[in-house]
Parts: C-alpha cells; sequence; structure tokens
C-alpha cells in the first residue's frame, strides 16, 4: 500500500504527539493511573513500514510501579506488550475510529502481562473520548484535562508537522527567528504549552515558558472559553470581542497559529 504525505502526516500526529498523551491521562485520572501501581512493563505501538530503516515505526512506554516514561517515536526491540499495526495507513485508521477489520493491531505479549495490556487499552479509550469530542464536559475536572491534552497536542503536532516537512508549516519555520508561541488558560499555569521556532527548527514544550516572554500569547479565561476554539463551536473573531480570547502579540500571527491548529486537528481526525 503506497503511503502518502497525509498518511505520514497523520501517523506524525499519533505517535508523536496523541499518544504520549496517555501518560498525561493516566497521571491526571486516579482510577485509571492506580491500575498501573504494581506494573512494570514496556508497552510499545507500531505500525509496520517498508520505508523505515527498522521496518517499522513506533513509540514506546516504559512502566515502574506506576511511573511513565515515554519514548516518543523511538522503538524498542523486546517490548512486553506490542500492539503492533500491518501499516501506517491502518494506524492511522484505528486512531481515527475509522474501525474495521484491516486496521486491528496484532497484540504480542505473554499471558501475564494481559492485565496490563487491558489496563493501556482503557487509557487510549479515554484518550480517544476525550480528544475525539464534538462538546465541552460539564465538570470542570474534566475540562481541565481536556484543554490540557488539546494544548499538549496542538504544539507537538505542529513541530512534528514542521519536523516532516509540511510544506506551509515547514516554510514558516524557516523564515522565523527565534520565537516563542504559547497557549494557556489563564490562573492555571499547568494547563499550558507553547512551541519555539527557530531558522527551521522547532520543539514543543508543555507548562510555562519561563526563560523569556513569549512572542505571541494565546489566553484564555477559563476552560471553557478554550473549549470553544479548540472544539471549534466558537469564532475566533467573536471570542476576541467578548473577551474570550486574549492575544498577547500581533493579531495576524493569531490567524497563523489557529489554522496550524486546525491542521493537526485535521490530520488527527481525518
Amino acid at each position: 500500500m503506497a503511503i502518502t504525505k497525509d498518511d505520514l502526516y497523520s501517523s506524525k500526529i499519533f505517535l508523536n504527539a496523541a499518544l504520549p498523551l496517555a501518560k498525561v491521562i493516566a497521571g491526571d485520572i486516579p482510577k485509571l493511573g492506580d491500575k498501573f501501581k504494581k506494573t512494570h512493563a514496556v508497552i510499545q505501538v507500531s505500525a509496520l513500514d517498508p520505508d523505515s530503516p527498522e521496518g517499522k515505526v513506533g513509540t514506546h512506554f516504559v512502566i515502574n510501579s506506576g511511573e511513565w516514561l515515554v519514548h516518543a517515536g523511538r522503538l524498542t526491540r523486546n517490548p512486553h506488550i506490542e500492539l503492533e499495526f500491518q501499516s501506517i495507513p491502518a494506524l492511522n485508521k484505528f486512531f481515527k475510529g475509522q474501525m474495521g477489520p484491516d486496521c486491528i493491531p496484532k497484540f504480542h505479549l505473554k499471558v501475564k502481562y494481559v492485565p496490563d495490556l487491558i489496563s493501556f487499552v482503557m487509557v487510549l479509550l479515554r484518550m480517544s473520548k476525550l480528544l475525539g469530542a464534538s462538546e465541552a464536559p460539564e465538570d470542570e475536572a474534566t475540562k481541565k484535562l481536556m484543554v490540557k491534552c488539546f494544548f499538549y497536542l496542538v504544539t507537538s503536532g505542529i513541530s512534528q508537522l514542521n519536523k516532516a516537512g509540511h510544506e506551509e508549516i515547514h516554510q514558516w519555520a524557516l523564515q522565523s527567528p527565534d520565537r516563542v508561541y504559547a497557549i494557556g488558560v489563564d490562573g492555571h499555569p499547568d494547563v499550558s504549552a507553547y512551541i519555539r521556532i527557530k531558522a527551521g527548527n522547532s520543539k514543543a514544550g508543555r507548562g510555562i515558558y519561563k526563560r523569556s516572554l513569549p512572542f505571541f500569547n494565546m489566553r484564555f479565561p477559563t476552560f471553557d472559553d478554550a473549549l470553544g476554539i479548540l472544539l471549534g463551536t466558537a469564532d475566533m473573531l467573536d471570542s476576541l470581542k467578548a473577551g474570550k480570547l486574549i492575544l498577547d502579540g500581533a493579531p495576524e500571527f493569531a490567524g497563523q497559529i489557529g489554522n496550524f491548529m486546525f491542521a493537526v486537528a485535521d490530520y488527527a481526525k481525518g
């Protein structure tokens, strides 16, 4: 099966930006995180890829007594648990919710790791529910987690698309001096993220960028205000007029960053 550029971009989003959110979700939802208190396992999600030097691409997690290490975009040779897709398009279809017999992964594990596999799949299902939502949840804790995950996803996703050679985003990065673009919710420093761009290079980070003031900062007064933009249920201009979106920096950068955010969403949702 021929792999298109869009297939490649989607796989970069899923493997290197979305899957690492599993650690965030397990950490923020005790009911899920507690299931890994006795886990000692290396869990890998991969897709066969004949164009890759190793014959596959993937991301793996090292979990020890509830502590997670994420190795985004990196393979390990001997995982205890592996979800292996037959191709990159199959992986993309699975994470976009386009279920079918051609996109179900093979599970490689010993019987003793079955409980850990079940716990991991439960985290993936919660991640899918959060990222696939079309409207804001009712409780504040879930709103906070959803906004945090979206912030991490869009900043990491933009960086991944740049590294993968996405024409528009990479051209923007090539022409950029050293600048930091940030996004966050007022009063919640843990619900913030940023991306640093310099001469074609990019790096996403979580939390507040502390080395200097960001070149451009997109802020929201509340989680609901943020979800309005993130879920596409609110108009950016209307939100600006109503004070539900605050821009620290030139307004033209809001449209540019907004377009890149929606590009990440398009590759993630199809």
